[in-house]
């Protein structure tokens, strides 16, 4: 009877352990995934930019008003104080960050709102028929959809290949002149 009541209290246990280690799994995930989101990135970075500008606002004027006692004979200039262009790096570094993040998440949305124009439907698969919706395209459609993208690739590689060409002969007839 005691060793019935152990054996649940066992299995109750363990799922209770390993629980944390799921989420912990999930939480580090979510992380990863946020790093590489522009976005989220960005929305973290404003703060420590906000806190940057504060602090770098603050070291110029103390040092304003340091140079200022020097320049009418209060002070010398033995006293030190904080390096203002070390905070003006820090400050154009996250600035720099930030722009990152806005020109990644810009060329995200193009390349995104690209992939829906030119496929903008959904090929049902035979694994998932519970999926097919009134706007997918039929295989037949696909097919023929990617052959034309197909055949629009080659007509390019074909134009810069004719290009590469005529600009290899110029330099060629040049070097003989």
């Amino acid at each position: 009877m005691a060793s019935q009541q152990q054996q649940p209290g066992g299995p109750m246990s363990q799922p209770g352990l390993q629980q944390p280690a799921s989420i912990q799994q999930q939480q580090q995930q979510l992380s990863q995934q946020q790093d590489f989101d522009p976005v989220h990135r960005f929305k973290m970075l404003i703060p420590q930019l906000k806190e940057s500008l504060q602090n770098l606002m603050k070291i110029a004027a103390l040092n304003l008003a340091h140079n200022t006692s020097i320049d009418n004979g209060i002070k010398s200039s033995d006293t030190s104080v904080q390096r203002f262009d070390k905070s003006l790096e820090e400050f154009y570094a996250l600035c720099d960050q930030v722009e990152l993040c806005l020109r990644l998440a810009y060329e995200c949305l193009s390349q995104s709102i690209d992939s829906a124009k030119h496929s903008p439907n959904l090929v049902p698969t035979a694994t998932k028929p519970d999926t097919v919706q009134t706007e997918s395209m039929s295989y037949a459609q696909y097919l023929s959809m990617i052959k034309s993208q197909i055949s629009c690739a080659k007509d390019i590689h074909n134009a810069l290949l004719e290009c590469s060409k005529k600009i290899a002969g110029k330099g060629q007839h040049q070097g003989i002149m």
